[in-house]
């Protein structure tokens, strides 16, 4: 090899052509999916505290969203629905009137072409916050599953192009499987969040989707962050019992997780820019300390070089706008 001074790496950095004629890693506007949040009422649109920029809307109001969000070119929107009213077994989960079935069905004669993916969990409509049924102070993994597939089903039937389970249970992704092929929803991918970890970045989206819970925490279902093996055993499971792509969440702290997952396997792979690692940008944006626009693509072209085909991102929308030709 030779080396300096015949070996100059700095010529190609140059001007902006060069860089950008010998780039490696690339975010598009089609890569980026977008979170909405979804609530009960008529003409709300509330900004949730902690989210700066990040909105509660009614079921009304969707139209409008929906029609901007795919002006920008952005390819669909990961959708989370807060009823008004909970219980112990999260029956508005799936309900065929629920607050997220009547979102589903608003979005697709809106903007038929979103997809929309569903969130496929509990904790946003139990009364206790947690993922799942509660029997003596613990989520009973097995009597969560058959709630869970209810709810893939409804989500299904209510026009969802994909379901994707959040929950953390053992055995969820072949139960919702296996009943949305006995309904007839065969063709219905789900994206699993396979390495989902027990993350304090996610404490914006408890306010968000109000699923805090009201005892006790998640770690006994959600995955401990210093593994990292443990994240390709629940990938590979998640892939054999049926999965058509996975997840990694949080995003911008498991980037290692992320390369890992990509190197083991060859399914489609999504990452979620969660709401604290949204938040922490927004907030020091505000205060004027970094540069919002640089910090966010720098971010989002970390998740692709490490791996990720998509990614869930609550800054899509700005992204959109910032990556847009015009």
């Amino acid at each position: 090899m030779s080396s300096f001074p015949e070996l100059r790496l700095r010529r190609l950095r140059r001007t902006e052509a060069l860089r950008a004629l010998v780039r490696e890693s690339h975010v598009e506007v089609g890569d980026l999916v977008y979170p909405l949040f979804v609530v009960e009422g008529n003409k709300v649109k509330e900004e949730i505290t902690s989210m700066p920029g990040i909105f509660h809307y009614s079921v009304d109001l969707l139209p409008k969203e929906v029609e901007e969000i795919a002006k920008l070119g952005l390819p669909g929107v990961l959708l989370f629905g807060i009823p008004e009213d909970k219980d112990e077994v999260g029956s508005a989960a799936y309900a065929p009137e629920g607050i997220t079935q009547r979102a589903i069905r608003t979005i697709k004669k809106s903007v038929p072409e979103l997809i929309v993916m569903t969130d496929v969990c509990l904790c946003e409509y139990t009364s206790h916050g947690h993922c799942g049924i509660i029997v003596d102070g613990y989520v009973d993994n097995d009597k969560t599953l058959e709630l869970l597939a209810r709810t893939a089903v409804s989500q299904a039937e209510a026009g969802a192009d994909m379901v994707a389970p959040s929950d953390m249970m053992d055995g969820r992704v072949r139960a919702i499987r296996q009943s949305l092929d006995k309904n007839g929803f065969e063709l219905i991918p789900i994206v699993s969040y396979a390495a989902k970890y027990a993350s304090a970045f996610y404490e914006p989206f408890r306010e968000a989707a109000q699923s805090t819970p009201q005892f006790g925490d998640r770690r006994s279902h959600q995955m401990d962050p210093p593994n990292w093996r443990e994240a390709l055993r629940e990938v590979e499971q998640d892939i054999a019992e049926g999965a058509d792509m996975v997840m990694v969440k949080p995003a911008l702290a498991y980037l290692d997780v992320i390369r890992k997952v990509r190197d083991s396997f060859h399914h489609p792979l999504a990452a979620y820019n969660v709401s604290g690692e949204f938040t922490m940008v927004k907030a020091a944006a505000q205060l004027g300390w970094l540069d919002e626009k640089r910090i966010v693509l720098e971010i989002l072209t970390a998740i692709k070089r490490a791996g990720a085909d998509i990614i869930i991102t609550y800054h899509a929308k700005e992204a959109a706008r910032w990556l847009s030709p015009t």
